[in-house]
């Protein structure tokens, strides 16, 4: 089986038999989907394949409909393609119409299924990884203004979450975010920049601290937060998986903070997944080794 597929793979059909599940992106190597989904699949002794299909920007419409023809459960969709899903799809969920773009899709009865897996997901981390409920917490958001911190950000607030606070380097640019949040949902919502005096003010009325930022992937990446503001009682989450630990994460650990990383919301938004196209209940901890080992 290749590593990653395209789309003259679909056209010609030079696909594994059963491959029936995968994850479209471009690109598309790096995914861990994959490893976690198949690993699931085998458990459950459901014989078909998870590929990685490299899709490139225009692509997706044509690679839906050879999809179909080919009898495929469904996919996981990734950057750049999700927002196209949305607008390739017949039913829309929820989640969808709240956050604006489609992750999962689902192929039945000849109609294309759109959902998203990522808010659900992300809210089911940060309960189990921090024993604690986001309804009712106050909350920092870094990069918030970002396509991932927008979502995330419309997720904490659609759970009941009781403050959040929305960090962008241009706080202006959250207005129709902020708007939009106040206008649907009970949560009180907060703009500010990411100076060093706005993040340690935010963060003195907040529990948790979420970065939806992409600073801390490189080594040489500034901080995403003034370090010396963590306090115990913070939970630290950062969305960034790889590395494992950023700078965010050690430090916080250093300070006695809880953390945690977006493994965890890969992992969860996984299962739900999985569960949409299967209606069978993945083991969560089977998922989470074949990734890590």
């Amino acid at each position: 089986m290749k590593h990653v597929y395209t789309i003259s793979d679909l056209r010609e059909n030079s696909l594994p038999e059963n491959a029936k599940l995968a994850v479209l992106g471009y690109p598309v190597s790096h995914s861990a989907s994959p490893q976690m989904h198949q690993a699931a699949l085998d458990a459950l002794n459901i014989d078909i394949s998870y590929i990685r299909l490299e899709l490139k920007p225009g692509e997706l419409t044509e690679a839906f409909t050879l999809m179909q023809g080919l009898g495929f459960l469904g996919c996981n969709v990734t950057i750049p393609h999700k927002l196209e899903a949305r607008e390739n799809s017949h039913v829309i969920s929820d989640s969808v119409k709240a956050l604006g773009v489609a992750n999962t899709i689902h192929f039945k009865d000849g109609k294309i299924l759109a959902d998203n897996t990522d808010g659900p997901g992300l809210i089911q981390a940060l309960e189990e990884d921090f024993k604690t409920s986001i309804k009712g917490s106050d909350i920092l958001l870094l990069g918030a203004g970002g396509g991932a911190g927008k979502a995330i950000a419309t997720q904490l607030a659609r759970v009941g979450c009781h403050k959040l606070y929305l960090s962008n380097r241009t706080a202006s640019k959250l207005d129709d975010l902020s708007q939009k949040l106040s206008d649907n949902y009970a949560a009180s919502i907060h703009t500010i920049g990411n100076s060093a005096e706005e993040l340690s003010n935010a963060a003195k009325g907040v529990t948790i601290i979420i970065n939806a930022t992409s600073l801390g992937m490189k080594p040489e990446d500034a901080a995403p937060f003034p370090l010396e503001s963590i306090c115990p009682h913070h939970l630290v989450y950062d969305a960034i998986y790889s590395p494992p630990k950023t700078e965010l994460l050690r430090a916080a650990e250093s300070a006695g903070a809880k953390t945690s990383n977006g493994l965890s919301m890969l992992i969860h938004q996984g299962a739900i997944s999985f569960q949409i196209w299967t209606e069978r209940t993945p083991d969560i901890s089977l998922m989470h080794r074949a990734i890590t080992s």
